[in-house]
Parts: C-alpha cells; structure tokens; sequence
C-alpha cells in the first residue's frame, strides 16, 4: 500500500512534467490526420487537440492545488489580446454580419486561445535550471528527428500527410515525387520550413554556450532540410537571422563556416536556385487590341513555377512591344485552340476555324514584360489587397476571425485584417514583450549563457521576417512550438534561484 501510495505521489508530482514531455516530441512528430474535418473548412479536429484539452483541465486542477505557479508577468497582454479577439468575433458575427458561420468564427477564435495557452503551461513546468536545459534538450532531439525524417522522405520516398488543399487534408499517405519539397511531418513545406527558421539560431546559441559539436551537426541538418523546402521566404528568414546573430555575437569563424554551408547546401538544392530566379520573369504577354485580354505566353509544366496573372494596364505601360515570332504565333494559337475547346464553339469546318483562328491572331500585339510568378501574385493581386481592404473599412477591431478564408500569407495583414488596429498592436505587444524580458536577462547573464538566450531574440526576428509571406502563427504545429519555447524560456528565466547564471556585480 505504501509503494502504490508512493507511486501516487511521485505521479502527481510529475505529471505536468510527463505531460510537457510528451507535448515537445508529440506536436513535431505526429501527423496531422483529422480526426473529423469541420464542415465548410479543412481544418480538422485530431489527436494534439485532444492531448492539449486534458492538458488543460489537468494545468487547472494543479493550479487550484497550488501544485504549479501562473506565470503573472505577461498575463495582461495575453488577456487583452483575447479580450479583442472576442470583441472581434461578437462584432463580426452580431453587429457587421461578416461572419457567414458563427460556429466558425468561434472556432478560429478558440484556435488563438488553445495555441497560445501553452506558453502559461510551460512557464509553469520549468522549476529548476534542469528542467530548462532538460526541456531544451528534448527540442533538439525532436529537430534531429524531424530533419532526419525530412531527409528520408527526398531519399527514401518516406510519406507525407498534408494539408495544402482540401482534398490532401482528409488525410492522405502521400508519397513526394523527385521535384517536390518536403515537409517532413509537417502539413506543407512552408510550416516545416518555419519551424527550421525558428530552430537554428537556438542551436547555434546552444553551440556557441557549450562548444558541443553534435549542435553543428544539428545545425547541418537542420539547413540542409530547409533548402530541401524551397521555401524562399524561409531562406532568406534564415540568411537575415542568422548573419545578424552571428554578427552580433562577434562570431567571425562561425559565421565563416555557415556561409560555407548554405552555399554548398543552396548549390545541392536545383529546386530552392529555380524558384529563387523564376521569383520574377521576363515574359511575353499577348494583348488583345480589341478586348483588351492578355495572355501569358509560358508552357506550364509540374516541375516549373508559372507567372502570375498581369494587369493589361500595368503591362502596356511597363512592357515593351515587340515583334511577334513564329514561336509566338504558335504558342498563341494554342491558346485561342484551347479557349474555344472551353467554351465549345463549333465550326462547320476545319478550314472555318482555322481562318478564326488567324484572324484572332491579327488583333494580338505582344508586349515583353516581367512578371511576379504564380505565388507573389496571388499575394499581390488577390490575398494581401483582400486583408488591407478589410482593415480599411473595420480598422478597430477588424472583418473579424476566420473572415479572410483560411490564408492570406502575411501574418501582419492577416492580423490586422481579421482584429484591426487594437488586436494587432495587442498581439504583436506580447511577443515584443517576451523577447524585451529575455534580452535584458540576457544583458546580465555570464557568457557563457548570453548565446543561449540572445539566439531565441533572433530567432523570434526570423520567424516575424518569415510572417511577412506566411501564416506562421496560425499553423499548429509551428504556434505550438514556438508558443512552447517561449514559455521555457521565460519560466525559466521568471524563476527566483536563477541567479548562478548572472554575472556578480
């Protein structure tokens, strides 16, 4: 009876622990596979929801027991930020009449809260400098994983579950062919890619805190997969935070051999280089004199990122006519052929159409211009005017959650479009706030711990240059993450005995 009454105990005590564990290696490794998908959307319910409502229930029943301690310190901002969200949610839903399903309003808005919600669970886990080093430590073993699986889906054509579209969302084992970019157990590229973004500037810290050479090896893998994306804005995410960490830090032989690194690494990549140079190019656009429609001139194909759409307008007045080629004049009558093909006109003849065709042709005139590709104009054109559009007209409180569609690829105009002016700043304060906290500790830290904690400041400013192209705070797996450091860090450092790790003055 004493042994079971023991056990109890030694449970009780480390339950939280045991939970937090298991929450670092589960939100990285495991595979978003719905549960059940909400209607009218595809996000789906899974097993991480589930795992983090007992986690919840079980972070207030200790609470109440007064077995673990709420951070106070960054409570406010948080609350006012949920505050506004909810504001924003009843304004939407009852005053604006903006938000077409309740239900899914309120389900975007209980998403910010049960993303968020882990950095007071965290917080409230790190008791001793062990249970930081000791939680960090499993991060970095849960980046080995992941990277090495990243790596074994290029290789060895290991599968992938998704969740780019609707379709790949219902939860698909997918097999990536030879030009895709990997995800590793990621929902897409972009979150894995963030995720790395976010990960290297720390393991570079913890190198340079210990000089342990398993981190550079961490390092490698880490840059090595993020290549293997092809996420540009992750890239480049990387290339600013992680020159600007090393420059700070005076760090000229490591800053030496990460250049060398991504070099190489970028070289091995013919995916990331592609995209990279196809991020704008020099086209040719038909125009039509009489209508005004313009066509691209590109042959699409699987492996190749195509221009965008263009403003005739903008491309008569920035493009240069030139004169139209045989090529041209056969890639154009491909396209009239495949535009009457959709719309079903008939003709009595061959010749009749033919003769359709070569006097459609006359009313074209062609203009060299260069051209956004797909990705950027869809931003430009459709996803980014659509959230300043939305902030305009609600600019206090915004057109309310979920209201935007399921992405707009700018975490900055997503926030301002969806919660306006008050639950941007309020948003934005908190992760301000943080990183304030942990720079001034760090100001004061001996040297050897300075890296530690001035690499996840950095690391906060690749992922916010990252948000300005991606909903990096919306994806799961990546809010959780990084809500999760976060509250490591600041339990840690909120901690009353860590005063071994400060300079004596």
């Amino acid at each position: 009876m004493k042994k079971l009454t023991g056990l109890f105990q030694w449970f009780d005590n480390h339950i939280f622990k045991i939970l937090l564990t298991g929450f670092i290696f589960l939100i990285p490794l495991l595979p978003k596979l719905p549960i059940r998908l909400v209607d009218y959307t595809y996000i789906g319910f899974r097993f991480e929801d589930i795992y983090i409502a007992v986690f919840f229930i079980i972070f207030l029943f200790q609470l109440m027991r007064k077995k673990v301690k709420l951070q106070l310190k960054f409570l406010p901002y948080f609350l006012a930020f949920w505050l506004i969200v909810c504001i924003s949610d009843y304004l939407a839903t009852f005053v604006f009449k903006t938000t077409r399903i309740a239900s899914l309003g309120l389900l975007h808005s209980m998403r910010r809260f049960e993303y968020m919600i882990i950095f007071f669970m965290a917080s409230a886990t790190v008791k001793t400098k062990e249970d930081f080093f000791y939680y960090m430590r499993l991060v970095f073993w849960t980046l080995f994983i992941v990277t090495i699986y990243g790596l074994g889906q290029k290789i060895l054509g290991w599968p992938a579950v998704q969740t780019m579209n609707p379709e790949y969302a219902k939860g698909y084992i997918l097999t990536l062919d030879a030009n895709a970019r990997i995800s590793s157990t990621f929902a897409g590229h972009y979150d894995f890619a963030a995720y790395l973004v976010f990960l290297i500037p720390l393991t570079l810290g913890f190198f340079m805190g210990g000089k342990k050479f398993p981190y550079i090896i961490l390092f490698a893998l880490a840059l090595l997969n993020l290549t293997l994306t092809a996420s540009r804005v992750s890239y480049f995410s990387y290339i600013f935070s992680v020159l600007a960490f090393l420059i700070f830090m005076k760090k000229p032989k490591l800053l030496v051999t990460c250049i060398i690194l991504t070099v190489a690494f970028t070289y091995l990549s013919g995916n990331l280089t592609k995209r990279i140079n196809r991020t704008f190019q020099e086209k040719k656009v038909f125009v039509n004199k009489t209508t005004g429609q313009t066509d691209v001139a590109q042959k699409i194909t699987a492996d190749d990122l195509p221009a965008g759409n263009v403003n005739v307008q903008q491309v008569i007045k920035k493009g240069e006519t030139t004169t139209m080629t045989q090529q041209d004049v056969n890639i154009l009558k491909n396209q009239i052929q495949e535009t009457i093909r959709k719309e079903g006109k008939k003709f009595t003849s061959e010749k009749e159409k033919q003769n359709y065709i070569d006097e459609m042709i006359k009313n074209y005139s062609v203009v060299t211009t260069v051209l956004p590709d797909i990705s950027v104009a869809t931003r430009l054109q459709v996803e980014w005017p659509r959230a300043i559009k939305a902030f305009l007209k609600y600019p206090i409180f915004g057109i309310g959650p979920s209201n935007l569609t399921e992405a707009t690829d700018n975490d900055i105009l997503r926030t301002l479009g969806e919660f306006g002016l008050t639950g941007f700043i309020s948003f934005f304060l908190i992760i301000f706030m943080i990183g304030k906290f942990v720079f001034q500790k760090a100001l004061k830290m001996k040297k050897n711990y300075k890296p530690l904690f001035y690499g996840l400041i950095f690391s906060i400013f690749g992922l916010l240059i990252n948000a300005t192209y991606i909903d990096v705070f919306e994806a799961s797996k990546m809010a959780y993450t990084f809500w999760t450091i976060l509250g490591i860090y600041v339990g840690f450092l909120a901690w009353e005995k860590t005063n071994m790790i400060y300079e004596k003055k």
